[in-house]
Formats: C-alpha cells, structure tokens, sequence
C-alpha cells in the first residue's frame, strides 16, 4: 500500500528490522508458499517504479531472491531435501496498520487460506483504527453544538462517512475491465484524477499526519505536566483543586477556562511565597516549557530508520481506550447526571438544544470517522468478503456508540452549581484535577500511547515527503532531520501559544476529509457511472451535495 504514486494516511509496514522502501513493495510473503516456489518469484508488489518508466526490483526482494536462488542450487531437481532455513525465508506477512489518530493494529497474512480474519476481528479491528485521541474533544464537540443536536450530529455524520466509505470499498469493483485486486484507494484515485491525485493525495495525507503530530505534541505536553503536577503535589501535601474554580465534594470536577477570572486566595499566596513552589511553577509550566523538555525525548526516536519496534505497543491504543470508557462510567456513576431544560426561563446552567457552533463537531467527526484510505486494506483480508459491507456497518455503528457513550456521560454527569456546562474543556481529562488518581493513570496509559505512536507518524510522514520527492525515505540524515525538526517545531509552537485540540483537529479533519471523505468517494462515483451511461439526475445531485457539504464544513471551520 505504501508507494511513491500513492500516498495515504494509513500505510503497511512489515514486521521486520529491514529499511522499508518507498515504491509499491509492500512484502507480504507466505514461507510455505516460497518454498514451493523455485525460482523465488517476484510479485508485481515488489517492483519498485523509478521516474514511471523504469522499474526494478526492490532492494529487500532482491537480496532475498539471491538468497534463495542460493539454496535452490545447492540441491538437485529430485532433491527435495535441502531447503531454505526460517531464517532466510521471511516471515509470514505480519504487517501493521496506523492510523495518525488512533493506533496501531496488527494484520495478519494475505496469503490464500492463511491467516484470513473472522468477521469479529475485522469489526474490532475498525474499531480499533478508527478509536483515536479525537474521542477527548466529543464531549466539548457536544457542549459547543448543543446538547440534542450533539447527539443528531454524531449519528448524521457517522451515517454520511460510514456512506461515503461504502463508495471506497466499491470503488475497485467499478473498474471491471481493469485487475484490481492489488489495488489500494489511493491507486483508484491516480486512475481517474492522474498526477492530480497523486500529488492531492499527497498533500492531504500529510495535513492528515502533521496536524495528528501537532495534537500529539499539545497532549503529551498536556499528560506530561498533569503528571509532574500530580507528583509535586503529593510530595508536598498540596492540593490543586484551591487555585481553580471547582466543585467541593470528594469527587472534584474543575474548571481551568475560569482560573484567569478566579480571585486570589490564602493558596495563591502561600504559592507566591513559597520559594520551592514558585521556583517549580518557574520551570514547568505547561505552555512555556514542557513542550520543550519532549524535544530531548522525542526528536531522537524520530531519526530511527525501522519504526518496528514502538509498533509492539499497539495494544496501548486499545487498554487506553477501554480505561478512558471505564473512567467515564465510574465518573458518572459518582457525580450523578446535571441536566436542566428551561426552554423559558433560561438560568446560568441551562443546557442549550441547539447552538450555531455545530459546525466545529463535525469538523472533529469528520476526522473521528476517518479510516477511508485503509479500509480496503484492513477489508482484504476479511475471511467472507461477502460480509465486508456487513462488517463495516456494524464497526461504524460500535464506533458511533462509542462516541455517543462517552461524549453523552461527560457532558451530562459535569456538575452544573457552581460550574456551567461551557466549562468543558477540549480534552475533557483537563477537567479533572491533576491530584485525581484515576485520570492521573488515564494521563500515564495515554503519554506513554502517543509517546510510542508519535515516531510511527514522524516515520509516515518521512515515507510519504521524501519518498515521493527523493525517491528515498531516508535519503540522509541531514534530510530526516530537516524534516523531523519542521514537525517537532510545528508542535512546540502549538502546543506554547494554540494548545487547543478541538480546535486542531477540527481543522485538519475538515481539511483532508473534503478529498478523502467527500469528493473523491463521490467524484469517482459519478464519474464511473457516467463512463456506463448510468448516471441519473438524482444519484448526481445528491453526490454533488455531499461534495458541497465537505466544502462548506471546511470553510465554515474558518468563521467559528
């Protein structure tokens, strides 16, 4: 999938120490299948494309090719005896699938009747892909649209991309005169909009990959100073909730957007005075310097040539998720629900039905719901392809249930007296004081996630840029590390002067959605039925309207 003509926001990497080529060679191989084979065969998949006219072998299949060849002279025709070791026929073709938002899922082989997944483990795995940090902005999502029209909102536009990845999945079965099945998305798009989809593709999968670093970088920044809060704090027996406007019960909720508004208080100044205190506050403060301590930590691990080893964790994105549905649950199992309804007699803490700021939830679904440039990917491998439409559906629904569920629970459970439903923030973990026990584990689950994805992103980033200009992914490492330190910056400036990931997220989720999610599932639609003399006045008009609607939920993002 991953290759230097098509370039998409999820991409497969093999399981392996080996520097991972740019081109169409994604090896999978099957080793009781080579061993049947001699000579070792080379897959159309590992050709690698130089200036679209020349074409070899990749690196990594040729050195293995040798090796066989290797063994296969050692024996004769009739000597079926001596074959390669498991040391020299790769793997079977484990590969991963990352998803810049979410994390990282394990797939098995695409060989024939080898490793093929059960419907469950291919709604799971969507799932899993598709679960990712835009979860802690539902909630704010919720509160900024209203709180009927939240709900409206999430089910629309999980019907509309759900659609939308519908016309995806079809896509290749509309090109019947051509072989497709080696065919990702991003190759059915280079054969209908040329190098207009290529280098399109290009650009909107990296606003896809650089704005998921930014929001990584603004949360670890975020979890990281939660933390050393946490630990300063009960070090020295202080109690953070007495400097924020807060509830004053034993399950505390706070609100940090009024802290700016909050008088001082014999706590303020006991921080004031204290020179420990004043001196820790000096040297981690959350928009001035912790941003900077991750650069020491993280810009190394982006140089790496092999992202094989942080793909390991990817079992973190899925704990991380579940303990974030758990955290929820007992919150509002503790602080009860807060609703209040007074359509004439507006109060303070009256819950709005509807508010015109909609527009920024689904700028943050858009994103939420993204998983179009993979699913055919993470489909192939479905055990009953016939279920594939089915299987889809049912991944898309548990996800918007998921969404519903967390985002409905925050919402409703936040205290109303003395707090309003406005103070919500866009990582509604920052409602909870850093001294809580159960979001300062959610923090660690989550640091530690994005700390091991964030160079799988970096590592995408770099094989989409480079390979596509350099026709290299690591052409040097004055290159990586131009581009690693335009990425980190892009981040540190983020997260010190716009630390917001609603507001990120909705950007760059209405931005690379307008061609992955809604013109080019659409365009490809009208134009393959038009190609057959099947295209009706209707089917036209309701996909123009779906290709205007992702043009108005980007440029409407620009006047919220």
């Amino acid at each position: 999938m991953a290759n230097t003509d098509s370039d998409s926001r999820h991409l497969l990497i093999p399981e392996t120490d080996q520097e991972v080529h740019p081109g169409p060679m994604n090896i999978q191989f099957d080793s009781s299948d080579l061993r049947s084979k001699r000579p070792f065969c080379i897959e159309p998949a590992n050709i690698v494309r130089v200036n679209d006219v020349v074409q070899r072998v990749s690196d990594h299949a040729s050195a293995m090719n040798k090796r066989i060849h290797y063994y296969s002279r050692l024996s004769t025709p009739a000597d079926k005896a001596l074959v390669a070791p498991d040391h020299v026929v790769p793997a079977p073709g484990e590969c991963y699938v990352y998803s810049p938002l979410g994390s990282a899922y394990k797939l098995q082989s695409y060989s024939d009747g080898h490793g093929k997944n059960t419907s469950l483990v291919t709604i799971f795995m969507i799932w899993n892909t598709m679960m990712g940090t835009s979860i802690l902005s539902i909630p704010w999502g919720i509160k900024q649209a209203g709180f009927t029209t939240g709900m409206c909102v999430i089910v629309l536009m999980g019907l509309l991309t759900l659609y939308c990845c519908y016309r995806v999945v079809k896509s290749r079965a509309m090109l019947a005169s051509l072989d497709t099945t080696t065919w990702e998305y991003p190759e059915v798009c280079r054969h209908y909009f040329g190098s207009f989809g290529q280098w399109s593709s290009l650009l909107f999968s990296l606003v896809s990959l650089v704005g998921a670093m930014i929001v990584y970088w603004v949360l670890m920044s975020n979890f990281l100073f939660n933390t050393g809060q946490f630990i300063f704090n009960f070090i020295h027996h202080i109690n953070d909730t007495d400097t924020v406007l807060s509830t004053n019960d034993s399950n505390p909720v706070i609100c940090p957007s009024a802290e700016s508004d909050r008088p001082d208080n014999n706590s303020a100044v006991f921080y004031a005075n204290d020179t420990g205190l004043q001196r820790f506050e000096q040297w981690w403060d959350k928009s001035r310097t912790v941003p900077f301590y991750l650069i020491a930590l993280l810009l190394p691990l982006l140089n790496f040539k092999s992202p094989s080893f942080f793909a390991k964790f990817n079992i973190l994105g899925t704990v991380s998720v579940l303990y974030l549905i758990f955290l929820v649950t007992l919150k509002a199992v503790r602080l009860g629900f807060h609703l209040e309804f007074h359509w004439f007699t507006p109060t303070e803490f009256f819950v709005p039905e509807i508010r015109f700021q909609f527009p920024q939830l689904t700028g943050v679904l858009t994103l939420a719901f993204f998983i179009h440039n993979c699913i055919i990917t993470l489909l192939k491998n479905n055990k009953d392809q016939e279920n594939n439409v089915r299987d889809l559906s049912i991944a898309y629904m548990l996800v918007t249930l998921t969404y519903l569920y967390i985002g409905v629970l925050v919402f409703a459970s936040f205290p109303s007296p003395p707090l309003s439903k406005d103070c919500i923030e866009q990582n509604f973990l920052d409602n909870f004081p850093s001294s809580d026990i159960l979001s300062f584990i959610a923090r660690i689950f989550l640091l530690f996630q994005m700390m091991t994805v964030y160079p799988l992103l970096g590592y995408l980033a770099r094989v989409q840029l480079l390979g596509q200009v350099f026709g290299d992914v690591y052409p040097s490492i004055f290159h990586v590390l131009i581009l690693n330190l335009l990425i980190v910056g892009a981040g540190v400036t983020m997260a010190c002067f716009y630390p917001n990931i609603g507001g990120i997220i909705r950007y760059s989720g209405a931005a690379c959605g307008l061609a992955f999610v809604f013109i080019y599932p659409s365009l490809i639609y009208i134009i393959s039925l038009h190609q057959e003399d099947r295209l009706t006045w209707p089917t036209l008009i309701f996909h123009v309207l779906i290709i205007l609607l992702g043009l108005a939920n980007l440029v409407v993002q620009f006047f919220m």
